[in-house]
């Protein structure tokens, strides 16, 4: 949007906002075209404006852009009966409410359903969150599901090698079954995924006929923490940091699964990611 010869160097607004911690860059696109940022008193509302953080008067829903803040980095282990938001409509729990002396403007990357437990970042480092949650970088997630009844070695083949959901197939998963050898009536499965479909889990299992019954995520690429109890949250090491750069940085190139013959057309633009 703005235009100069001297000064800062215009940048686009998008990543303006994600360095801020407004939002993700993604998060941050979909503000602009909502018309909901505003440059100097004046809406912007195409993708590919510019501004000067340094000199612009950048506004989101008419709240000034913070001072950039130092990043923060938290790991939480969000407990059943919290929203993965910032706020929300039908006035439930959000694990923003958990992590309320935390002054940075800190948000999730990614969601864990409502009835989810496990572990969840946030962070006002919108380059980071982005990176984490772009389909080709196939970020490892790791759930444990009690399922309804126990799944043969037929079921779980079926979730290793993918089921369809929604005419597509899923990627190549990690599946084993915890409590194999038991005579329990019900499984405990060890699922790792590189995608995030809506409810993903959930579906996969009910795909080959065990529903879950519990859900919980336990490992986000190179991040676990057996010891944070639902509830409890903690800052990230410096080494951790790195670890997730590294691991958001990687880009996994497997063999797609070819669609199923009666699929309907991929959604370009879903909903956003969770378990």
């Amino acid at each position: 949007m703005t235009q100069r010869d001297e000064g800062g160097a215009p940048e686009r607004l998008q990543k303006i906002l994600s360095r801020a911690g407004v939002a993700s860059r993604r998060a941050a696109e979909t503000l602009i075209t909502q018309g909901r940022v505003s440059v100097n008193g004046v809406t912007v509302g195409t993708l590919g404006s510019k501004a000067d953080p340094a000199r612009d008067d950048i506004r989101v829903d008419g709240r000034r852009l913070p001072k950039p803040e130092r990043k923060r980095y938290i790991l939480l282990n969000k407990p059943v009966g919290y929203v993965s938001t910032r706020s929300d409509p039908q006035r439930r729990r959000t694990v923003i409410e958990i992590v309320a002396d935390v002054r940075e403007y800190v948000y999730p990357v990614g969601r864990l359903d409502y009835d989810t437990e496990g572990l969840l970042i946030l962070t006002n480092d919108g380059d980071l969150a982005a990176a984490l949650t772009h389909p080709r970088h196939e970020v490892l997630r790791t759930y444990e599901a009690r399922l309804n009844g126990m799944p043969d070695e037929h079921a779980l083949e079926a979730l290793r090698t993918g089921v369809i959901l929604d005419g597509v197939r899923t990627l190549p998963a990690e599946a084993v079954l915890v409590n194999a050898g038991r005579h329990d009536l019900d499984g405990v499965l060890r699922l790792t995924i590189r995608e995030g479909r809506n409810r993903q889990v959930r579906r996969m299992c009910e795909a080959v006929g065990h529903p879950v019954k519990s859900l919980k995520r336990t490992r986000i690429g190179p991040l676990s923490d057996r010891r944070l109890r639902p509830g409890e949250w903690r800052d990230l090491s410096a080494d951790e940091v790195v670890a997730l750069r590294k691991t958001a940085s990687a880009v996994t190139r497997l063999p797609r699964t070819p669609r199923a013959a009666t699929s309907r057309p991929r959604r370009v633009n879903g909903p956003p990611r969770r378990a």
